[in-house]
C-alpha cells in the first residue's frame, strides 16, 4: 500500500477513521435500509469499512460518504448475489440451521411512539424494487445528490433521475391508498 499522500501508516489510519466518524450512522442506516436487518446491516458495514481501510490509498479526498457508500452498495450486491448462488437447505435438526425469529427491536419506546403512518412508509418502501428503493434511500433519506447517487450506483444520471421518479410515483400511489383506506382522505372522483 502506497502512503505518499499520508505520510505514514498511523496517519492514513487516523485520516480514514475520522472520515468514517463522520459517516458512520448515515452509512449504518444506509446499509440497514439496504438489507433490513441490523445484524446484516453490521456485518455489511463491517465488510465495507475493510474494503475501504485497504482500498484508502485510492480515495481521491473529495467526497468521502459518496465513496464509502459506494463501497458499501457494491459489497451489498456482491454479497446478495453470493447468497443467489449458494441457496442451501438445512434440515431443523441441524445444530447450525437458523431459526425464524421476530425482528430485534432497539428502542421499545421509540417503536411505541413511533406512528402507524410511519411504518405504512416503511412498508411501501420496502415493496419498492431494490434499484428505486436505493435511489429514494439515497436521496430522500441520505440528502445525496443525483450525481452522488449515479457514482454510488454505477449507473447514469438519467438513470438515477427516472428511478427516483418512478419510486417517489409508487410510494405516492401506495400511500394514498392506505390513506382512504384509513380515512385519512376522501376519494374526491
Amino acid at each position: 500500500m502506497l502512503l505518499g499522500k499520508w505520510g505514514s501508516k498511523s496517519r492514513q489510519k487516523e485520516a480514514f477513521e475520522g472520515h468514517l466518524a463522520n459517516v458512520f450512522d448515515a452509512a449504518f442506516n444506509y446499509a440497514k435500509k439496504l438489507t433490513r436487518s441490523n445484524d446484516d446491516a453490521s456485518d455489511l458495514l463491517q465488510t465495507a469499512a475493510v474494503r475501504a481501510y485497504e482500498a484508502f490509498d485510492k480515495f481521491d479526498g473529495k467526497n468521502f460518504k459518496s465513496w464509502f457508500f459506494t463501497i458499501i452498495h457494491n459489497q451489498y450486491i456482491n454479497d446478495y448475489r453470493k447468497r443467489k448462488r449458494s441457496a442451501y437447505t438445512t434440515s431443523l435438526d441441524d445444530d447450525s440451521a437458523k431459526e425464524p425469529v421476530s425482528e430485534e427491536i432497539d428502542d421499545p419506546g421509540t417503536f411505541l411512539t413511533s406512528s402507524m403512518l410511519q411504518g405504512e412508509v416503511e412498508n411501501a418502501l420496502a415493496k419498492l424494487p431494490d434499484d428505486r428503493r436505493n435511489a429514494i434511500i439515497l436521496c430522500d433519506i441520505e440528502g445525496m445528490s443525483y450525481e452522488e447517487i449515479a457514482e454510488v450506483t454505477g449507473v447514469p444520471i438519467g438513470t438515477v433521475r427516472s428511478r427516483i421518479s418512478r419510486g417517489r410515483a409508487e410510494l405516492r400511489n401506495a400511500l394514498t391508498e392506505f390513506a382512504l383506506e384509513q380515512g385519512y382522505i376522501r376519494n374526491e372522483r
